[in-house]
């Protein structure tokens, strides 16, 4: 059995247990198959004092064994808003003592990022110290959002020079990792996985009503439902989708995330006339949302980019149409009406997007057939293979 060390800043745990939940699923299913042993790094980031809602963090256990993995989380003093540039080096530092102990212990064979930034250059350090081969996976706002700043832009080309070989989670990412000036010839499309048995139609006569009772807001099943999946951050576009409510009688939209653009979220409602209309369903337990997306109508995310959103694939999954900006690879999902409409990112373009969906809607078992490709197992296949192919060339 090969070896590999993953190391990843976003992953759940007990504190956080949303975060980057679609990193466990792959890596779990890797391990799954029984010819690699994985090991997760994920390093918790502190201010020299951990109060408010870092001291949680700072008392999570330091090795853990989560879904078939080891899990250790090493420390590293983080500078709240102002310290990004130096959170890689710190990251590296932190992590390569570890990293070494669990290579003499269980050598390693292969180091893999699962963010280009800063997971990449922390991880480029740790191989270059210990002569290991390196996969470093973009995944969408690492190379949009951190690449325009230069100080990260030049921390991740230096990475990707190291890197043995690099992943990309749509073909529209791995272009603009190539515009970036990495090499393309060593970039290799990864889609993401999903877990077919829990994102599935479901077609339930009284579904509105238990969810209705479940979250404390009334979904009448002759009013339209629009959920929107994503982290309340501004670039994400729910307020494009609160002031597109206007033109979307009697619509319904629960918003499932949290951020801090919540309280503008919530003022914006109460202007627009529509907070009567608008839930904020926060971080919901994950059993309950393909009932949601089952549930709705149309998923809506305004979002100004993406890699190839996760929240894309499983409401498609559920047979839920998709109302998405033209960023990323949300033209290598939505590819046709079925799937749902490509709009421009202001709310008179979204609202007539959603509209042309709900008066003239796919059938469910259309729309979850478009995923048919899309498994953690076949993510985790294409992964292992992904790692035999660099070890070969390493």
């Amino acid at each position: 059995m090969k070896h590999v060390l993953a190391l990843s800043t976003l992953y759940p745990n007990p504190v956080n247990p949303q975060f980057g939940t679609f990193v466990a699923r792959s890596l779990e299913a890797l391990a799954k198959r029984g010819d690699w042993q994985v090991t997760l790094v994920n390093p918790i980031g502190l201010p020299p004092l951990a109060l408010g809602r870092y001291r949680p963090l700072a008392d999570l256990p330091e090795v853990s064994e989560e879904g078939g993995i080891t899990v250790h989380r090493p420390r590293f003093t983080l500078i709240p808003r102002i310290g990004a540039r130096r959170n890689a080096g710190a990251i590296a530092r932190a992590c390569l003592p570890l990293v070494r102990r669990i290579h003499a212990a269980t050598p390693i064979d292969m180091l893999d990022a699962q963010f280009f930034f800063p997971d990449g250059p922390a991880a480029a350090e740790i191989a270059r110290a210990m002569g290991l081969p390196l996969s470093i996976k973009a995944r969408g706002s690492d190379i949009s959002f951190w690449g325009e700043q230069d100080f990260a832009r030049k921390q991740m080309l230096n990475a990707a020079r190291t890197a043995t070989g690099m992943l990309a989670v749509s073909r529209d990412l791995a272009g603009q990792m190539a515009a970036m000036g990495m090499d393309a010839e060593r970039i290799t499309v990864h889609y993401t996985g999903l877990d077919r048995d829990r994102f599935r139609p479901f077609g339930h006569t009284q579904l509105r009503a238990q969810l209705s009772r479940e979250l404390g807001f009334d979904m009448p099943d002759s009013a339209p439902l629009l959920a929107c999946v994503g982290a309340l951050i501004e670039r994400k576009g729910q307020g494009i989708a609160i002031e597109a409510l206007r033109d979307i009688p009697g619509a319904r939209l629960v918003l499932i995330g949290k951020g801090e653009d919540e309280a503008r979220l919530r003022a914006l409602a109460v202007s627009e006339g529509v907070a009567d209309r608008v839930h904020f369903a926060g971080s919901i337990d994950h059993d309950l949302m393909p009932l949601i997306l089952s549930a709705a109508d149309v998923m809506v995310l305004p979002t100004v980019s993406e890699g190839l959103a996760n929240a894309w694939v499983e409401a498609l999954a559920c047979g839920t149409p998709v109302v998405t900006s033209d960023v990323g690879g949300a033209r290598e999902l939505i590819s046709c009406d079925t799937a749902g409409r490509l709009v421009a990112r202001n709310p008179a373009a979204v609202a007539a997007g959603i509209n042309a969906v709900l008066s003239n809607p796919p059938e469910r078992e259309a729309v979850a057939a478009l995923t048919e490709a899309f498994s953690w197992e076949a993510n985790a296949e294409a992964l292992a293979a992904h790692y035999e192919r660099l070890l070969d060339a390493a």
